[in-house]
């Protein structure tokens, strides 16, 4: 064969021995010492290529786990560019742990790779040269795939079982950046004792002496009936600093120029606030990476968590900043956004054709209406170079429906308009309004268009 021919030439070029590239990994850098464990992984791959020639050259990859294919791991890639140079310089790869390279199937996925380019791979885990071939190494490496990957499942399930025992039960502070009105103080030697003797302390919230009593009167603020608007502008106004800017050094990715309404939202909706210890308010998901490549394996994506799904301790952690009779009752304070008896046939269709904006639904002078103010709000202060605010009534929209609806079809009839907003809707079909021209446009390929009048 002609795979087979490479291998062998490539294995008789070099009398003293095959040359090997070393690879391996390690993931966890504030749990191991990368320089210690590529020492130890190195020192078992010379043991195990001792007598069959040496290492000739080394890749390492560093804070990267796993689960990520090798096209995603800066060395392994970089391994995996060098198999298709003909002067490369090894004639083998030598791994110390099947583990620290390969996840699930992601051997069967590179083993067709290293046979086209002749190019063997060593593994302790049977005692040299893996041939695919042989129908034991194959099970064997399905085997240790597997295995790999029950490891990281049982890791993430044991550390999210303990986290939620820590917070629920003992109402432990599980790390991340303190909220806005807090501070970490001192709580303690920590309770595993191999870390307690390393001098590693527990730490807890406490109220931080300048933002706490903010965040009491922002909660003082929403009970009186005051809307988060209203409440950003009087921080603003006030001049005091935002959460980023109060605690830079931990928000460094932050914008630190303001109070905004999703800072405000975010803290009159944290029951952390309340004296509670919460975890799990965000979860990582495992998207695709590229659904049209799925060797490339996952990505992780940050969400947030529904409240039912949160871990909320069962007494107080904390001094609380607000109790839990105002904090829930802060919770019901809502303005109505439909009132009964106010539809809006349009909402959702109508986009902004200056900032491709959802325009938003608004009733005004007893009519339905939809209104774009391009991003800004009441929160901010009103800027007069700005673009004014787009807004339309839906009469005006509504009556010239039917005629957009005749433009794209080959009907003879036009429909009423509540039938044209039907079939608009089930098209998929969306509008985009220009203010400045008073027109209305289908959002398809032709982009039908129809002018609305004053």
């Amino acid at each position: 064969m002609a795979v087979q021919c490479r291998r062998d030439s490539a294995a008789t070029a070099t009398p003293t021995g095959l040359r090997f590239a070393f690879y391996g990994r390690v993931s966890t850098e504030d749990h191991q010492d990368p320089a210690t464990s590529k020492g130890w992984q190195l020192l078992n791959a010379q043991a195990l290529t001792s007598g069959h020639g040496r290492i000739v050259t080394e890749y390492f990859d560093v804070g990267h786990t796993r689960v990520l294919p090798w096209a995603r791991r800066p060395d392994a890639a970089a391994l995996v560019s060098a198999l298709a140079d003909p002067d490369r310089g090894f004639d083998a790869i030598v791994i110390c742990s099947s583990e620290r390279a390969f996840y699930g199937q992601q051997f069967a996925t590179m083993a067709p790779l290293f046979a086209h380019y002749g190019v063997p791979v060593w593994l302790p885990e049977l005692g040299g040269e893996v041939d695919p071939e042989i129908g034991a190494h194959d099970e064997l490496m399905v085997l240790l795939g597997i295995i790999a990957k029950r490891e990281v499942v049982r890791a993430r399930m044991r550390a999210r079982t303990s986290m939620t025992v820590q917070a629920r039960d003992q109402g432990r502070y599980l790390g991340g950046r303190p909220p806005y009105g807090y501070q970490l103080v001192d709580a303690g030697p920590h309770p595993n004792r191999a870390l307690a003797r390393r001098g590693v302390r527990l730490q807890r919230l406490d109220i931080h002496p300048t933002n706490g009593p903010v965040v009491t009167w922002m909660f003082q603020q929403r009970l009186a009936g005051h809307s988060m608007a209203r409440i950003t502008r009087a921080l603003n106004d006030m001049k005091i600093p935002c959460p980023a800017a109060a605690d830079r050094a931990r928000n460094p990715h932050r914008t630190a120029e303001a109070w905004t309404l999703t800072s405000v939202h975010s803290v009159l909706s944290n029951p952390r606030y309340s004296g509670r210890q919460v975890w799990n308010r965000q979860r990582t998901d495992h998207d695709l990476f590229d659904p049209d490549n799925t060797t490339l394996g996952h990505r992780d994506v940050m969400r947030r968590n529904t409240p039912d799904a949160r871990v909320i301790s069962e007494k107080q952690a904390h001094p609380a900043l607000v109790s839990e009779t105002d904090f829930v009752a802060a919770q019901a304070v809502r303005t109505a956004k439909n009132t009964p008896g106010r539809t809006y046939q349009l909402a959702g269709m109508l986009r902004c054709g200056h900032c491709s904006r959802v325009m938003e639904s608004s009733w005004s002078n007893s009519r339905a209406a939809y209104r774009c103010r391009h991003g800004h709000s009441s929160a901010t202060p009103r800027d007069p170079n700005r673009t004014p605010n787009a807004y339309v009534r839906e009469d005006q929209v509504l009556a010239h429906l039917p005629a957009l609806h005749l433009m794209r079809t080959d009907e003879d009839t036009a429909p009423d308009p509540v039938d044209a907003v039907a079939r608009l809707r089930a098209d998929g079909i969306g509008l985009i309004y220009d203010q400045a021209g008073r027109t209305v446009t289908a959002d398809t390929e032709k982009k039908e268009r129809v002018a609305i009048g004053r």
